[in-house]
């Protein structure tokens, strides 16, 4: 069973910066792609940033350039340097990966979350 650990979140200032975090219980190069969602109160969950295999990355408007992943091989995690933090980023950030399995298929996996507060 592949499991996803997510860490790093909690409560910042607006204007500040967090890293989060994600383990993952496989050798992440045997994921497709890997990313972050984030989910809002009364929100749907939304794609905040992916990596794939080759390393090529995809954000959504609201965080591209102040937002990065990405990927350590040796340390089997994939990262999220948050930096200039505003109230609306407020919200759960999950871990996904996509794992390839056999006849053409993947598998979808997700962490149990992560809050992040950016609140004054």
């Amino acid at each position: 069973q592949v499991q996803l650990v997510e860490s790093g979140g909690g409560l910042v200032q607006p204007g500040g910066s967090l890293r989060l975090s994600c383990a993952a219980s496989l050798k992440i190069f045997s994921f497709s792609v890997m990313g972050w969602y984030h989910q809002a109160p009364g929100k749907q969950r939304e794609l905040v940033a992916t990596i794939t295999r080759a390393g090529n990355t995809n954000y959504a408007d609201s965080v591209r350039g102040r937002f990065t992943i990405s990927r350590d091989n040796a340390k089997n995690t994939v990262s999220l340097q948050m930096k200039s933090l505003k109230p609306e980023d407020t919200a759960v950030y999950y871990c996904y990966a996509r794992l390839p399995t056999s006849y053409g298929r993947e598998s979808d996996y997700w962490g149990q979350g992560t809050q992040v507060t950016v609140s004054s």
